[in-house]
C-alpha cells in the first residue's frame, strides 16, 4: 500500500469479489455489530432496512455511533436478471446551504436541536451514541453567527425518540426536517449511479460527514 501499484493490487482484490482481510493496511477496521467486512442481501439476517428490498432514502451511515464510520467501501458482487438497486449520492453541504438560503430558521433549528440515533431490532442489540447531535454542524464566529458547515448527521430510519426536548422544539424540528427532506429529494440534489461488478464506491470520513447515500 506504499505505492500506486500497491493500491491498485489491493483494490483489485475488492472488485474481483475476493475476501479482503487486510483492510487495516489503509485504516483501522473497527469490530461493530456488523463485523469488520460483511456481505448482505435482502434476507433480514439483521433487523435493519439495509437487509430488505425497501428503497433507502438519502442518509448518512452509522448515526448511532458516537464516531461514525471513517471509511466505507461498497461494491456489487452480482446483479443478474434484476432491476433497480442504483446507488444515490447527495451533497449534504450543498443541501444545507440551500436550506440556509431558503429557510434560515429551519437551518438554525437543525443546527441547534440535538437528538440521538439508535440501532436495535436484533436480540441483545441496542446502540446509541454517548451524546446527542444536531443534523447540521456549522462553525460559529465570534458574534455567534453560523459559518461553514462541517458535518451532516441524518438518517430518519435510525432516529431515536426525541426524549427530553421541549414540545416547541419537537414541532420546530419536524417543520425544519420536512423542508430539509424536500431539498434532499429534489432531482437537482440527487446523483444516481448503477454499480456493476468491478466498480467500487468508497466514502472517507470527510465524505461521510458531507455526502448522503441511498439506494
Amino acid at each position: 500500500m506504499d505505492s500506486d501499484d500497491g493500491v491498485k493490487k489491493w483494490t483489485g482484490l475488492i472488485v474481483s469479489g475476493k475476501e479482503v482481510q487486510k483492510g487495516n493496511c489503509t485504516a483501522y477496521v473497527p469490530s461493530t455489530k456488523w463485523g469488520g467486512f460483511w456481505r448482505f442481501t435482502a434476507d433480514l439476517a439483521s433487523k435493519d432496512s439495509a437487509y430488505t428490498q425497501l428503497a433507502l432514502a438519502a442518509h448518512t451511515d452509522t448515526t448511532y455511533f458516537t464516531d461514525p464510520a471513517g471509511l466505507q467501501t461498497f461494491h456489487l458482487l452480482s446483479h443478474t436478471n434484476g432491476s433497480g438497486g442504483a446507488s444515490l449520492l447527495v451533497d449534504g453541504f450543498a443541501a444545507a446551504e440551500r436550506l440556509r438560503a431558503e429557510s434560515p430558521d429551519a437551518f438554525e433549528d437543525l443546527c441547534r436541536i440535538r437528538f440521538r440515533g439508535h440501532s436495535s431490532g436484533n436480540e441483545g442489540i441496542a446502540i446509541m451514541p454517548v451524546q446527542s447531535f444536531p443534523v447540521i454542524t456549522a462553525d460559529k464566529d465570534e458574534s455567534g453567527q453560523r459559518g461553514q458547515v462541517t458535518q451532516i448527521r441524518w438518517n430518519n430510519d435510525d432516529r431515536a425518540a426525541m426524549i427530553g426536548l421541549k414540545s416547541e422544539d419537537v414541532s420546530r424540528f419536524y417543520a425544519a426536517a420536512r423542508k430539509w427532506v424536500e431539498i434532499l429529494r429534489r432531482p437537482a440534489s440527487e446523483f444516481w449511479e448503477q454499480l456493476k461488478p468491478g466498480k467500487v464506491l468508497s466514502k472517507s470520513r470527510r465524505d461521510e460527514s458531507r455526502n448522503l447515500s441511498g439506494v
